[in-house]
């Protein structure tokens, strides 16, 4: 029988020899060494270019970085440096250093629609160099992005589970074809907002549907309910995902709308262990983010479908099996399954052997809304409250949940009433 891993083999660990801004480049490069640093994606390229003549390299390696000339590089090199240079030709950046912004994915609508978005540009390269299996050069460019979403995903994750814990962390999984509009939809919707407003970080698979509503919730948690409702009534105006230039304009409109809704961040009394630079981030706002709408990872094997816009950060793979493990593995607060077809079920029973096997540590609540869907149409709870009952770490049964009520979902995550 499979045991967990140590748990030093799953734990994001801080990076300290990793350089992914220009100010903190500047920094190391005026101390006279890099050496044995990471320097990741940053233009090094751009004025004031660096002068590496007096600085020692040895061993630092450069990774998806530009400079001024190729003999720069090639010098660095010379110097006992390793240089990873970017890949030419790829829309997308070969060692990204931060997660996406809706705005980021967006680049390009308002001046030649769906067609023009970075996000719908970036499929099209995708789907022209073998989608899933890519030729080795796409490939190697494919795996160094991910690496570097990884990287930001852990760093931009990092602050907000130092203040909340990990079981502050909540997933939403369902159908992606459920219309704006519709009541699964509006229930998503709420569930995020209630979730956001009890400092949960809500996190999706980034896709079209229950997905695109809670963050859509998380959003707007920092507004009434009236404005949620407001905003779900513009949505309907285009329900269908696959209509994807009224779809997406309709989701810019209420951004535009609503603005950047974000309230301060609120660091909990009990947060005594956060250390002095969490506290600073955090009174700095660098959290807004997972309060303005929260965290999706989606993956451009679904690129089909348009873009999620309502997230405050994106992490967006070329792998859909890191993506997958990756919500999962962050969900410790416990997951909502929404009604959805084969890949929600395939989610709650790979939920399951997460929680079975403790492979990423203890597990919140299993939430299933519908409680008629989950037990006549799709009756998974039938065959997993028994598999959880012989987990080798106890009964874990009654982490199992059925609801029709979303605030009684909320109560479950949340423990409160």
């Amino acid at each position: 029988m499979p045991t967990p891993p140590p748990t030093d083999v799953i734990e994001p660990h801080p990076c300290t020899d990793e350089v992914e801004t220009r100010a903190e480049f500047d920094r190391r490069l005026a101390s006279g060494s890099l050496a044995g640093l990471t320097v990741q994606g940053l233009r090094l390229d751009l004025p004031p270019a660096p002068d590496f003549t007096a600085v020692e390299v040895a061993g630092a390696l450069f990774v998806g970085c530009r400079f001024a000339s190729r003999e720069v590089g090639a010098d660095l090199v010379r110097r006992g440096a390793n240089v990873v240079p970017p890949f030419s030709g790829l829309p997308y950046p070969t060692q990204p250093s931060h997660l996406y912004t809706p705005d980021d994915l967006a680049a390009g609508f308002a001046e030649g629609g769906f067609a023009e978005m970075y996000d719908t540009r970036v499929y099209e390269h995708f789907r022209a160099h073998g989608g899933a299996l890519p030729d080795v050069r796409e490939a190697l460019g494919q795996r160094l992005h991910d690496h570097g979403v990884d990287n930001a995903l852990a760093d931009a994750t990092r602050a907000w589970l130092a203040v909340h814990g990990p079981q502050s962390v909540v997933g939403i999984m369902g159908g992606h074809a459920v219309p704006r509009g519709s009541v699964p939809y509006r229930m998503a919707a709420v569930l995020g907002w209630e979730l956001a407003r009890a400092d949960r970080l809500v996190v999706t698979g980034g896709g079209p549907g229950v997905m695109e509503a809670a963050n859509l919730g998380a959003y707007l948690a920092p507004r009434p309910a009236e404005e949620l409702e407001a905003a779900i009534d513009l949505l309907a105006a285009a329900p269908d995902f696959t209509d994807h230039e009224r779809y997406t304009a309709a989701a810019l409109r209420v951004r535009q709308l609503f603005g950047q809704p974000v309230r301060p961040p609120r660091p909990r009394a009990d947060a005594g262990s956060v250390s002095r630079a969490d506290s600073a981030v955090l009174a700095g706002g660098e959290l807004d983010w997972a309060r303005g709408g929260g965290l999706a990872i989606p993956t451009w094997l679904y690129g089909h479908e348009p873009a999620n816009l309502f997230a405050g950060r994106i992490a967006k793979y070329f792998s859909n099996a890191i993506r997958e493990d990756t919500i999962l593995r962050l969900a410790r607060g416990g997951i909502v399954f929404a009604p959805g077809r084969a890949g929600t079920v395939q989610e709650v029973f790979q939920a399951a052997t997460k929680t079975y096997y403790g492979t990423d540590g203890a597990s919140g609540a299993y939430v299933f809304l519908d409680r008629a869907y989950w037990t006549r149409e799709l009756p998974v709870q039938s065959l997993l409250r028994p598999l959880l009952a012989a987990s080798p770490f106890g009964d874990l049964s009654p982490t199992v949940h059925l609801t029709d009520d979303v605030r009684e979902a909320v109560r479950v995550l949340t423990g409160a009433g």
